[in-house]
């Protein structure tokens, strides 16, 4: 992660949310061995939020709408709900992947 991706996480008055669909990512790819956990993740992803002061932002109809509407410059079904969820609730997202740009999403990196 990037100083400034990390420090804008690590201050406090800032409102932080995690994406359900990122959630869901996560216990893929936990599920796939891609990605270890430190314990279950039905007991590390909560640990870990409440730890961190994230708050799950949860997926709708509209978003999902959306994502329809986008152009396939992002073939990750992840990060184009990542993308229309951002849009459709006006918030920057925070990633390292330079292909949500194309979409005029606001990236903080």
């Amino acid at each position: 992660m990037s100083a400034r991706g990390r420090s804008l996480i690590e201050d406090d008055t800032n409102e932080k949310l995690v994406s359900l669909a990122s959630l869901w990512e996560i216990a893929i790819k936990t599920n796939l061995g891609k990605l270890p956990l430190a314990k279950p993740f039905a007991q590390f992803i909560p640990e870990q939020l409440a730890q961190n002061g994230f708050q799950v932002s949860g997926l709708t109809i509209e978003h999902a709408a959306r994502v329809a509407t986008l152009p396939l410059h992002h073939r990750d079904p992840f990060g184009r709900m990542l993308v229309a969820q951002c849009l459709v609730e006006e918030l920057p997202v925070v990633s390292s992947d330079e292909l949500l740009d194309a979409y005029g999403v606001q990236r903080l990196w």
